[in-house]
């Protein structure tokens, strides 16, 4: 499937402006700002499991179905329920105080998040 695979950050930009505007705490921004996470996505048709790998060994993982209502987590730890959504070949989904884009374009998987009149953009490139 399109999105399966290991990714790891390449570049970003905009994360102080927009961590701040969702209410990431300062101490959480400084040591967030340089890591390399790492996202896992395995793609079953509609179904995905999600995770992201922080080099401090925690893990974030969100399951769920396109179109059907799922428990999510943010990257605060919010926990929520939301419906992800495919439009024009990206994953969408509108998180509580931010919306969310994802999709591979030239191999890479491309985020983007928006909130507040932020846009905050992560490309990752493919692991082998």
């Amino acid at each position: 499937m399109a999105f399966t695979g290991r990714y790891e950050v390449e570049s970003e930009d905009n994360y102080d402006a927009f961590v701040k505007c969702i209410g990431i705490p300062s101490d959480i921004i400084e040591k967030g700002r340089n890591f390399k996470i790492v996202t896992e996505v395995a793609q079953n048709g509609n179904d995905f499991v999600w995770t992201q790998i922080y080099p401090t060994g925690q893990s974030m993982t969100n399951r769920f179905t396109i179109g059907k209502e799922a428990d999510m987590e943010t990257m605060g730890g919010k926990k929520f329920k939301a419906t992800v959504k495919m439009e024009d070949g990206k994953v969408v989904a509108d998180f509580p105080n931010y919306h969310h884009t994802a999709e591979i374009a030239g191999g890479k998987l491309v985020e983007i998040s928006t909130a507040g009149g932020v846009t905050y953009k992560r490309v990752s490139k493919k692991l082998a």
